[in-house]
């Protein structure tokens, strides 16, 4: 998983930094493991540009603006929330572009409507928005590398990266 997901960062470096361009994370259930990542390639200043770690819900409202009314309305494990934390970190920075992922890692929390393994991804840009829906199998570590790969594809794909 490590090597697949070197493997994906070192393909939005290139794209990001032959753009000039930069990209940011709002993490909930991955604890940074996004950012992490970024940074374990060096020279990513160039093009990470800033993580947010909003693993409560005063922290997404606080830091990233997620309105509580959403919160309240959806869960914390939302499509709402999930888009309103990638718009809210790509507004709090001078990023391109934002990642954001929020989800049950487990091994508790789950319930019949959001299992363990449930994550929202959602992408952000001046231009367009995203978000889709997964259900990851396996423990707390797997469902978070699962995560981390699956956001790292979607980034991709918003990038126009070649496959």
């Amino acid at each position: 998983m490590k090597q697949k997901s070197a493997q994906l960062v070192e393909q939005v470096s290139g794209i990001l930094l032959g753009r000039g361009e930069m990209v940011c994370t709002a993490e909930s259930c991955t604890g940074g493991l996004i950012a992490k990542t970024f940074t374990d390639l060096a020279g990513s200043s160039d093009w990470f540009e800033r993580g947010f770690v909003t693993y409560s819900n005063e922290a997404k409202t606080e830091m990233l603006a997620v309105p509580a009314s959403i919160i309240d309305d959806y869960g914390a494990v939302s499509e709402p929330v999930a888009v309103a934390m990638a718009s809210g970190a790509l507004h709090h920075s001078r990023a391109d572009y934002s990642v954001a992922v929020t989800g049950v890692a487990g091994p508790g929390g789950g319930s019949d409507e959001k299992p363990v393994g449930t994550v929202w991804i959602a992408l952000a840009s001046a231009e367009q928005q995203l978000a889709r829906l997964f259900r990851f199998d396996g423990d707390r570590a797997a469902v978070r590398d699962a995560t981390l790969v699956a956001a790292l594809e979607m980034l991709l794909d918003l990038l126009g990266a070649e496959k």
